[in-house]
């Protein structure tokens, strides 16, 4: 009768914790983890930030540190407005987006501090002054 009841106990508990990790994971995670597919189009995306004129004005004037991609699907917008290219200088950090639905290019709508305005960069790169 003890043993039913400490098996009962266990069997509760393992149930608790893993429909927490899986709720976690389905209402919070999965939201900011990008697909295989969309992984392809978000670096394309890089590629197109790249090309684009916003991105060699950056470049003409700050020295541009990093380049990452995002994605956030309860942000609301529509594919591929969920998606964005954030590239960090040492000043501040600009957020590149689709300018149409056919993401025909990308531009600057944005930006925000960067990390690298009080820290170094995390790799031990020589610097360029």
């Amino acid at each position: 009768m003890m043993k039913n009841r400490i098996v009962l106990i266990l069997l509760i508990v393992s149930l608790g914790v893993n429909m927490y990790i899986a709720g976690k994971w389905i209402l919070f995670e999965r939201g900011y983890e990008p697909t295989s597919e969309e992984k392809i189009i978000m670096d394309e995306m890089v590629q197109k930030t790249i090309e684009s004129e916003d991105y060699k004005k950056i470049v003409k004037k700050e020295d541009v540190i990093a380049i990452d991609r995002d994605i956030d699907k309860y942000k609301g917008g529509a594919f591929p407005y969920n998606m964005e290219v954030s590239v960090r200088t040492n000043k501040q950090t600009y957020l590149f987006f689709c300018d149409d639905d056919r993401c025909s290019k990308m531009v600057n709508e944005g930006w925000t501090a960067s990390i690298y305005q009080d820290e170094e960069p995390r790799l031990p790169l020589k610097n360029k002054k």
